[in-house]
């Protein structure tokens, strides 16, 4: 029998970073979270340098600067980033949403009281932000003297000063959020979730009473004011049933109704033709109300996420993003006209700006290339978003529309980061056992002679799509620096993009039989193995597989059942045992207690009796999307199989590893891995 051996990667692997070949790969910083005042003249954004987050502001003319000198890698994320009317005054929030033991993420183990709280800081002087209150989702009063927030459940309001007790706006059951103030602003417009069905309610600031909106036993959400605040429009869909789980795969019916405020008159305006609805609708600003007196919302029902245009009372619906190809952010500019959105038609591989008319469509691209750009936003008569390319990472850029060029607003000298390591990814296809044709990213050095061992690399979520470049998402470009450090030293790495995933419509993401009713998806793991093995530069002896979350269960899928084609295995918190209830992201997929048994065969921990290859495991305790029991139970089960684990156990660290210090950790450990077992 194998001897038994674990290392434990906690206590012995302390990276020094200084000029290293990691640090030169993962150190670009990461800009997000945008906001503008509302002519335009004044900009904020958030910038994550080595974990250490801060807001930049643009006054004007003037150079950008910090308004914010928070220097340590805690962890503590800083969003919702709100200007007040008259652009001199920002708040923001920093932190993340508490647990259901109602603790906020505390990656670092800071022995202070951390939250989630609202910061104030005024922007024309040199003062540091005060800590107002505990709380999120701000939103000014027009006088910019006071705000809306939300804070467990319930709506307050508060002043800016620092010993301002916050107060009640009003009581209600549920859990409200989401407050919107009317056109003329004496009416706030709110969402009231119950459980199992939801309202729409508008509370009156002049006759401080609660007037709730065609109440139905469906879910009622996202609502959205007319330009004149008379009226709402709002997304319905049903209630939940006794014994009913929620499961996304399969989705639902959903209507749009429109509700006159003062008669009360209801009127469903649209109904979605089928009923696989909802995923379209979980993106951002899934349905508005524009000045030019359009509905605009999200529905996938063509077989793409598109934003349809139609008038109030349902006619002349319109797809305003046509094609092939998804559209997840979009943007109303001032005049509400048009909007500008990103997504990837016509370069499946990549997202980039487009403009269409709200009345008529008929996109025209803005950006174009090589790059990435993604988020549009419109600060006054200026178009901004983010851009990354295949060796550069999320930074704000302002778009020149005429010269369809998008040009960066801040740019850093950066000591440690060189552009030059990179390797320009490679767009593959391959075709699964049952034809599907699956897209990937090779990450090879060409530049390097003779063969070398081979690495799949498999997204989370699974609703995620790797791109030929810097993705969009934190977690997902810290990943992406993994690829290219590993094909830096020496390795020829694939990226997945397999069934269940998004950038391919429809039908691609809602794969039959995937994940705990079959595992369908894993086929294009194996396909992906076996398309490695066929290139000529990689050992096919030698292939091994590396992911996170969705990423880690394939990840242990691999190693499980196919172990004479994957050798070695880096599993970040993946789900082992899909009949286990952890009470986490799992419950989403619905699994009914009839389906225990399927749902244990499409886990590694139904193969086990085939695992022979090392692992290295790892895994944030404070993970609030996959049950860090899900690790311990499967360490546990090797252990006593004398399979070799290897253990990377990160203490207080969520499930998006919200430090700096924690990516480095886990990719040393990931390359000294795979070079022992691979090499």
């Amino acid at each position: 029998m194998k001897s038994l051996f674990c290392f434990i990667f906690s206590f012995l692997v302390t990276p020094v970073f200084s000029q290293t070949m990691l640090e030169q790969i993962m150190s670009h910083p990461i800009e997000s979270n945008f906001a503008s005042s509302k002519d335009g003249k004044n900009i904020a954004w958030v910038i994550n340098d080595h974990g250490k987050r801060n807001i930049m502001v643009k006054t004007g003319s003037d150079l950008p600067r910090f308004v914010t000198d928070f220097q340590q890698d805690d962890g503590q994320e800083i969003s919702q980033l709100t200007f007040s009317p008259n652009g001199l005054k920002l708040l923001f929030v920093r932190g993340g949403v508490a647990n259901r033991a109602g603790q906020s993420p505390n990656p670092a183990s800071l022995a202070s009281v951390v939250d989630q709280a609202i910061y104030f800081k005024d922007i024309g002087n040199k003062s540091a932000p005060a800590k107002i209150t505990q709380g999120n989702s701000p939103v000014f009063y027009r006088d910019g003297l006071k705000f809306l927030f939300s804070k467990a459940g319930q709506i307050m309001e508060t002043g800016m000063e620092v010993n301002a007790t916050p107060t009640l706006l009003f009581a209600a059951r549920g859990y409200n959020s989401d407050p919107k103030f009317s056109p003329n602003e004496n009416e706030v417009l709110f969402t009231s979730d119950r459980g199992g069905h939801s309202f729409i309610g508008v509370y009156s600031l002049i006759r401080k009473a609660i007037m709730w909106i065609a109440p139905d036993v469906s879910n009622d959400q996202t609502p959205a004011w007319s330009p004149d605040g008379r009226s709402v429009a709002f997304f319905r869909a049903p209630g939940k049933k006794i014994g009913e789980l929620s499961n996304f795969t399969e989705g639902s019916r959903f209507s749009i109704v429109v509700s006159e405020i003062e008669s009360g008159l209801t009127k469903v305006v649209w109904k979605s033709p089928t009923s696989d609805e909802g995923f379209a609708q979980s993106f951002p600003n899934p349905l508005s109300w524009t000045v030019t007196n359009r509905i605009l919302f999200r529905s996938e029902h063509a077989g793409w996420s598109h934003i349809f245009s139609m008038n109030p009372d349902g006619s002349e619906v319109k797809d305003i993003t046509p094609g092939d190809g998804e559209v997840e952010n979009f943007v109303v500019d001032a005049s509400g006209q048009n909007i500008y959105f990103d997504g990837n038609r016509e370069d499946i591989n990549r997202r980039h700006i487009w403009k269409s008319s709200v009345a008529t469509g008929n996109p025209i691209p803005v950006t174009a290339g090589e790059g990435i750009e993604m988020f549009p936003a419109v600060g006054g008569n200026e178009l901004y978003c983010f851009k990354s390319t295949f060796n550069s990472s999320k930074v704000l850029a302002r778009i020149d529309e005429v010269k369809k060029v998008a040009v960066q607003v801040y740019p850093q000298k950066m000591a440690a980061f060189s552009p030059t390591q990179f390797v320009n990814p490679e767009a593959v296809t391959f075709k699964a056992a049952d034809g599907t044709l699956i897209h990937g990213q090779l990450f090879i050095n060409r530049s390097v002679s003779g063969k070398r061992a081979g690495i799949l690399y498999m997204h989370g979520g699974p609703v995620r799509q790797m791109l030929l470049g810097y993705h969009y998402s934190d977690y997902y470009i810290h990943c992406y620096s993994a690829n290219q450090y590993l094909a830096n030293q020496g390795y020829a790495v694939l990226s997945v993009n397999y069934r269940d995933g998004i950038g391919y419509g429809k039908n691609f993401r809602m794969a039959k039989n995937q994940g705990p009713r079959g595992a369908s998806e894993y086929q294009d793991i194996v396909a992906a193995g076996k398309y490695l093995q066929s290139l000529p530069e990689v050992e096919p002896a030698k292939i091994g597989l590396w992911g996170g979350s969705y990423g880690g269960y394939l990840t242990a899928m691999g190693l499980a059942r196919n172990p004479e084609l994957f050798k070695a295995g880096v599993d970040l918190h993946g789900v082992h045992d899909w009949s286990f209830d952890g009470q986490d992201a799992t419950n989403g997929w619905g699994i009914q207690k009839s389906e225990s048994e399927l749902a244990r065969k499409s886990s590694p921990v139904a193969d086990l009796f085939k695992w022979t290859a090392p692992v290295l495991m790892v895994h944030g305790d404070d993970d609030r999307n996959v049950n860090f029991q899900q690790t311990v139970d499967l360490v546990e089960k090797l252990r006593a199989k004398n399979v070799a684990v290897e253990l990377l156990v990160l203490p207080d660290e969520v499930h998006g590893f919200l430090r700096y210090d924690s990516w480095a950790r886990i990719f040393t450990a990931t390359k000294d891995f795979f070079d022992r077992k691979l090499k």
